[in-house]
């Protein structure tokens, strides 16, 4: 039996990236495309771009892990909204709150194909947590 879209998603968030970079392959889809908003200002990214994001990100963290608040599908659609957390290198005993995002993932062939993502820079403020 086949992973619904929503199972993809939420699986893809599940992962260990920081241990196992090369799992991207299993969820990414060759031809994938990120179009961000970021408070960096607006990018697209592709497979590449997002390997390197996920490695940079192992060399500077020693645990990265994902709390979704909202996972809704449709179709072959799914919006996620997750925090990412982290505990940095330098200070392993303290875990930071990274990012706060909003995505809508379109799945092909069970991989994520095309997302749309805002993004703003995490904080630990009641209605954020």
């Amino acid at each position: 039996m086949s992973k619904t879209v929503k199972d993809i998603v939420r699986s893809f968030y599940e992962t260990d990236f920081v241990n196992n970079i090369d799992a991207l392959s299993e969820y990414l889809h060759p031809d994938i495309e990120l179009q961000w908003v970021s408070s960096f200002g607006f990018s697209k990214k592709k497979f590449d771009e997002i390997r390197t994001i996920f490695s940079d990100i192992a060399q500077s963290f020693e645990t990265l892990t994902c709390e979704i608040t909202q996972l809704i599908s449709e179709n072959n659609k799914v919006s996620v909204q997750y925090t990412y957390y982290g505990n940095p290198i330098e200070v392993p005993n303290k875990e930071l709150t990274i990012a706060h995002f909003m995505a809508i993932w379109e799945v092909k062939d069970e991989k994520l194909y095309k997302g749309y993502q805002i993004s703003q820079h995490g904080d630990n403020a009641p209605q954020n947590v």
